[in-house]
This record gives structure tokens, sequence and C-alpha cells, in this order.
């Protein structure tokens, strides 16, 4: 097994582009940063989930907030830990891959429990979706673009947008990470 290491977004698209066919099945964990100095290692993510869903996309990064945090799994992050722990345990986490445990530190893992618990909701009377705003938010919450999920649809790029805006309204949120975390909650990613 080799190791290779990059340092900025672009470092990172370029060696991607560059990676021979022959050694491309030999990429199984990209350990990605969120703050790169030219970006954010999220969209290395989308782009490994997207063109390479084999990869395991696994974030190490200081930000523990939950806007960082449910951008990085919408995106496909399969895992998230956070740099502040020391080598071992970080290394601990990455082994735990092989027993088919996802990893995740300790401090993300009670922070997604705290988001999605609470109280018992009657939703039986939530938004409903139609199966295009449906199909739609699951392709956001995936990480594409209003662009790529049109191209998925068969649809304008306009067309989508619309879609996004209705979805927003809907479910009366704001952001890409709200919608994740819907998408999410209704199993749709």
């Amino acid at each position: 097994m080799s190791v290779i290491s990059v340092g900025t977004l672009r470092e990172a698209h370029a060696w991607l582009d560059a990676l021979p066919e022959a050694q491309s099945a030999d990429l199984t964990i990209a350990v990605v940063d969120i703050g790169l100095p030219d970006g954010s290692g999220i969209d290395i993510v989308r782009r490994l989930s997207r063109d390479r869903p084999d990869v395991l996309s696994i974030i190490a990064t200081i930000y523990s907030d939950d806007a960082h945090l449910f951008e990085a799994i919408a995106a496909g992050a399969r895992g998230y830990l956070l740099k502040d722990e020391d080598e071992a345990t970080l290394v601990a986490y990455l082994r735990r891959i092989e027993r088919g445990e996802p990893p995740l530190a300790p401090a993300i893992a009670h922070r997604m429990l705290a988001f999605f618990r609470g109280p018992y909701i009657d939703r039986s009377d939530e938004a409903r979706l139609t199966g295009r705003e449906t199909e739609t938010l699951s392709l956001l919450a995936r990480g594409l673009t209003v662009p790529e999920a049109a191209a998925r649809l068969g649809l304008s790029p306009q067309t989508v947008a619309s879609y996004v805006k209705v979805i927003y309204q809907k479910l009366n949120i704001t952001s890409r990470a709200e919608a994740a975390r819907e998408a999410i909650r209704r199993g749709l990613a």
C-alpha cells in the first residue's frame, strides 16, 4: 500500500486527472481535509463520490460544527475524524474500516446522534414532495450541483433550480446542509 499526499485542492485534482488506469484500483481510501489553502476538500469528496464511488472518502479536519459535518456527509464522505486526536487514535479509527465500522470521531458521532435525537414528531402531515422534487433532493444530498442534477435528470438547470426553490419553500429550509439533513431523515441519502 502506498500513501500519496497533496497539499492543495488544485494538486489533488491534478493528481486524480493524471492517475493511470492501472493504478486507479489501488486508490481505496482518501483522507481529505476540508480547509485547503485554495478551496474546500469537500470538492474532492464530491468528485470521488461521483467518479469513484468505491473509494472511501474520509474527512480529517478541525471543524466539528454541523454545517461542515452534514455538508461533507451529503457530498459523500464515509467518515469524519477530528485532527485534534492523537496519531494512534486516528490510525485506529482508520483501521476500523476493515471491520466495516464507519470512521467517526466520538465527538462527531455524539453530534450526529444529538442532531437526530429528539421527541417523536408525528410527520403524517409533513410537507409532501412530488416524485421529481424527491429525486432532486436526493441528488442534492449526494453532493451534486444543480447543473449536475439537471444532467442526471435530463432537465435544464433552470428547471432543477426551480425544483430546489420549491423544495426549500416546502421544507422551510435555507441551505444545502439543511436539505442534506432532511434527505437523510427521509432515507434518501
